[in-house]
């Protein structure tokens, strides 16, 4: 079931983006060479502990999970493609991170993700996530009334394929409000004018994820959370909470880059 939200719910969402915003921005000034991915998440959980929002990652158990989610941002690098559990592991030069965060904040949750790398750039890596962030926005464009889920889906896909990338096969974005993940899915990859019509009061989580590789198959670490790439090759991740408005798509976790 789809629940549409009121202009006042859209209004408190874009608070709890707000939030998510200035934690990832937070983080990503925080990577640096010798950086610990734990340390990361300390410096989110600060930034939500000063907004007095809590985490909905924190403690997350979707039935897939052998145990719940122990951090408040997935932190993938390099081969993992989306899930990475913060550990010790301490940034290097060239590393291609990705960091996926959410807010809860009076009810309402925000979700957004953003890759970078740390010290030297690939140039590989570059257009890896250019393509992921040329994907995003071509779903967020997509995102209008009288258009269908399956337009955002096939704008993202063309995108990812005309690049020569890979789509990890089965996992997309997700309808959101009061709870991270509610209906409708919205997939990387579909057929224009299929699915579920738009309309005004929708909130989506759009967030495309590319392997680099080109295939769209993927492995799970025993933890039972991290993803990644089966041959080896980088990913990178973008997303944002996007609200379908009658004058157009508005972004909910506008980031300050």
């Amino acid at each position: 079931m789809v629940e549409l939200k009121t202009e006042q719910s859209i209004e408190a969402m874009r608070e709890a983006g707000r939030v998510v915003a200035r934690a990832l921005a937070a983080v990503r000034e925080r990577a640096r060479v010798g950086v610990s991915l734990l340390e990361l998440d300390g410096t989110a959980r600060a930034v939500l502990r000063e907004a007095g929002a809590s985490s909905p990652f924190l403690g997350y158990r979707p039935r897939f999970a052998p145990v719940p989610f122990p951090a408040v941002i997935c932190a993938s690098v390099n081969d993992a493609i989306v899930h990475g559990i913060p550990d010790g592991y301490r940034l290097r030069d060239g590393d291609l991170v990705s960091i996926d965060l959410g807010a809860r904040l009076g009810g309402w949750v925000g979700d957004a993700a953003v890759s970078f790398t740390v010290g030297r750039a690939r140039p590989a890596d570059l257009r890896l996530m250019e393509t992921a962030e040329a994907a995003l926005a071509a779903g967020t464009a997509a995102a209008v009334p009288g258009n269908r889920i399956g337009d955002i889906a096939h704008a993202i896909g063309t995108v990812c394929r005309a690049a020569g990338y890979g789509i990890p096969d089965g996992f997309g974005g997700h309808g959101i409000g009061r709870s991270m993940h509610e209906d409708p899915g919205v997939p990387n990859e579909g057929r224009p004018g299929r699915g579920m019509k738009l309309r005004p009061g929708m909130v989506l989580a759009i967030e495309p994820m590319l392997i680099a590789g080109g295939t769209d198959d993927y492995t799970c670490d025993g933890d039972g959370w991290t993803l990644r790439t089966v041959d080896g090759s980088r990913a990178a991740h973008a997303e944002h909470t996007v609200a379908i408005t009658p004058t157009g798509p508005r972004i909910l976790t506008a980031l300050p880059w």
